[in-house]
């Protein structure tokens, strides 16, 4: 089963108590996760215990919102080199903060060696990294991109900022129903990347190919989006785009201050 593109908005489309939570309180919810967890120490049983509740307060929210644990776990999986790729330095880069901390368990060629505090502040870092991921994966999953930028414009993110990502979330599907178009055109004449039998210069030649075309028509279609923009009264500095009014209900207000309650739960308490 593979995760597209389509399947991320697909997601947001389910009904939920989750989905149907005020975008502006889902943000606020998911974002004072994120920042606390980036805020940790280094790692120890209270700090490992908080991030343990904190994950496991994500994961309720996924089977509250009815959301497919396959498809979560596939993007959790998905970024994890990244923040692998970081953690994966700091036993040999990251110095004690006390000399006397200075404990060497292996000692590696050319002068490597590796610390324990090194290791603490990678898994910490890891641990971090995990939680902050998915605290984002379950905001994007419970929330469509429109609505998305709506609720940021609304809580006093700059008019410009929120245009581009309006204009990003419009048209970022196009490009995607383009490319696959023209990897349908590419399978039709049997074209395969990972085919073998064929040399390798030709196949790197055929995806640069894909790329320049989809870059041109990309460029295309923002000159012809411009112009119709420009014929539509937008260029002055009152240009801007709807955004609907709603108000906050009680159960907005109790998924907040849930959220905001259980973090302060688990720093005062642990």
């Amino acid at each position: 089963m593979g995760i597209g593109l389509t399947d991320i908005e697909r997601e947001s489309y389910k009904d939920s108590p989750v989905h149907r939570l005020d975008g502006r309180i889902k943000i606020i919810a998911f974002i004072s996760i994120v920042i606390y967890v980036a805020a940790l120490p280094r790692l120890d049983d209270a700090n490992f215990a908080k991030l343990l509740i904190l994950e496991s307060y994500l994961f309720l929210l996924m089977i509250i919102g009815n959301l497919n644990l396959f498809y979560v776990l596939a993007r959790i999986i998905a970024v994890i080199p990244f923040g692998l790729g970081l953690a994966i330095f700091q036993p040999f880069i990251r110095q004690p903060f006390i000399e006397t901390f200075t404990v060497y368990p292996l000692s590696l060629p050319f002068g490597l060696t590796i610390t324990y505090e090194g290791i603490d502040f990678g898994l910490m870092l890891m641990a971090r990294f995990i939680v902050c991921v998915t605290s984002v994966i379950v905001l994007s999953s419970t929330m469509k991109m429109n609505d998305f930028v709506v609720s940021a414009r609304r809580l006093g993110v700059p008019r410009e900022f929120t245009l581009l990502l309006t204009m990003m979330v419009r048209y970022l599907f196009v490009f995607w129903s383009v490319l696959k178009r023209i990897r349908v055109a590419q399978q039709s004449r049997l074209f395969d990347v990972w085919n073998r039998d064929v040399p390798r210069r030709w196949v790197l030649e055929q995806v640069g190919n894909t790329i320049s075309s989809l870059f041109v028509q990309s460029y295309e279609q923002g000159e012809r989006t411009y112009v119709g923009m420009l014929c539509r009264g937008y260029g002055n500095d009152h240009s801007n785009f709807y955004v609907h009014r709603s108000k906050l209900q009680a159960k907005d207000v109790s998924f907040v201050v849930l959220t905001i309650g259980l973090i302060l739960f688990v720093h005062i308490f642990l």
